[in-house]
Order: structure tokens, then sequence, then C-alpha cells
């Protein structure tokens, strides 16, 4: 539960860039949004191939 507590907090941590970017047209937040984007995606991929692995030693034991 510890890495979905990394991704809620990753996306809580964006929340203002979001606004900023979307509401008030800050060009720096869309590129820290973006940056975050990224940073959820590579967290997101690691996440998936532990619990792949996980699932995988389950199976053959």
């Amino acid at each position: 539960m510890a890495r979905f507590d990394e991704i809620k907090n990753l996306v809580m941590s964006l929340e203002s860039d979001f606004e900023k970017f979307y509401e008030k047209g800050n060009q720096a937040a869309g590129t820290r949004v973006r940056k975050g984007m990224q940073d959820l995606k590579t967290l997101a991929q690691e996440i998936r191939s532990e619990v792949q692995d996980k699932k995988n030693s389950t199976e053959k034991a």
C-alpha cells in the first residue's frame, strides 16, 4: 500500500500546478505538470512490474 500512497501524494502535489496551468495559463506550471505526469508514468510502470513479479512467483510456488 505504500506504493499506492506514493501515487496519491504525487498526484496531489501536482494539483496547484494543474490549476495554475489550466485556469491561469501559467506555462511554467504546464512544464511542471508534464514532468509530474512523466514521474507518475514511471512509478506506475515500476508498480506494474512489481505486481507481475509477485504474481508470477506465487503461481510457480
